[in-house]
């Protein structure tokens, strides 16, 4: 992923930085617990299309 794209996009639903997971191809808001999928290098940014994290990832990830 683009780190020029990374640097400007936020969450759609709270407006905080994302943190990009390679591994899973996700964009990862903390503060909101979601995750947004990326596609073939395209991020898919719709709340209602986000994967809700647990608890335990979310902690992970901090």
């Amino acid at each position: 992923m683009d780190k020029k794209l990374l640097d400007i996009l936020a969450c759609p639903s709270c407006k905080s930085s994302l943190k990009y997971l390679k591994e899973e191809q996700e964009l990862v808001c903390i503060p909101c617990r979601l995750a947004y999928a990326v596609r073939d290098d395209i991020p898919i940014m719709l709340v209602n299309e986000a994967r809700q994290l647990t608890a335990d990832e979310a902690n992970a990830l901090r």
